[in-house]
């Protein structure tokens, strides 16, 4: 079993973090610090992230499975943001008892498009992987300005992020790829549709990466899911906007007593 770096702050109602792809739990520092005010909060770096050791193979089973075996044995709320959400969202499936609500964040269950589905296209991710194998740091630094190009304050937010994410280790090249491979093969709208706690789900009007309109597919998919978008966000909202983002997960923590 990998070994996980994660960490807790605050108390209250436990919410659990997981961070994007080539991410790892310092992107949300200041995000998670204001949320502590209110709720406990758990930062975890994913599998060969950050501080996490590697896993080997990197499939969103085994990833799932290391946090389920490694967290504390409780049911919280679990938030994810683009991959991070999708971790979430297998979580919910595979131990339905450890999930007393989701929230996805720039996430989508099947990230690919598909003919009745809006997603990312195929040669997006297939672009990513072939640059990987040439130059990884590079393709990092390029999916950082990707996920803030739309934004007014880009070059703010970009150096950032670059900040946040150099502050630990880079992941290696083969969890780089695992990550690419899960985001093209997974499709989980089935076992989002069998998710029977409450889900909140934020988009960005000007997410570059995931289509906003899944803010219209996904109600169809989830009845029961609240929606919001965020007019000026992107693909990173609780660094953008993280007021709006912060109003809306209380709000929805508060609403359905979690």
């Amino acid at each position: 079993m990998s070994t996980l770096h994660y960490q807790t702050l605050g108390t209250g109602k436990p919410i659990v973090m997981i961070h994007g792809w080539a991410m790892h739990s310092g992107i949300w520092h200041s995000f998670a610090e204001q949320l502590a005010a209110h709720y406990q909060v758990t930062l975890v770096d994913l599998p060969g992230h950050g501080h996490s050791a590697t896993l080997s193979p990197f499939t969103l089973d085994a990833i799932v499975d290391t946090l389920a075996q490694t967290l504390p044995d409780q049911p919280c709320c679990w938030l994810g943001w683009s991959l991070g959400a999708t971790v979430a969202t297998a979580l919910a499936q595979r131990y339905p008892e450890r999930v007393n609500a989701l929230v996805l964040v720039a996430g989508n269950p099947c990230f690919l498009r598909q003919d009745t589905w809006p997603g990312m296209q195929p040669t997006v991710l297939d672009s990513f992987a072939a640059s990987l194998a040439s130059d990884a740091q590079a393709t990092l630094l390029r999916f950082l300005a990707i996920q803030v190009m739309a934004l007014p304050n880009a070059k703010e937010l970009t150096k950032a992020l670059k900040a946040a994410v150099l502050s630990r280790p880079a992941p290696a090249g083969e969890t780089l790829q695992g990550g690419l491979d899960i985001l093209k093969s997974t499709d989980l709208r089935a076992a989002l549709a069998a998710v029977d706690v409450p889900v909140l789900a934020i988009f960005g009007q000007k997410d570059s990466l995931i289509p906003v309109a899944l803010s219209e597919y996904l109600p169809q998919l989830l009845p029961h899911a609240q929606v919001q978008v965020l007019a000026q966000a992107a693909h990173i909202p609780f660094l953008s906007h993280p007021h709006e983002v912060l109003t809306r997960l209380m709000a929805f923590m508060e609403a359905h007593d979690v």
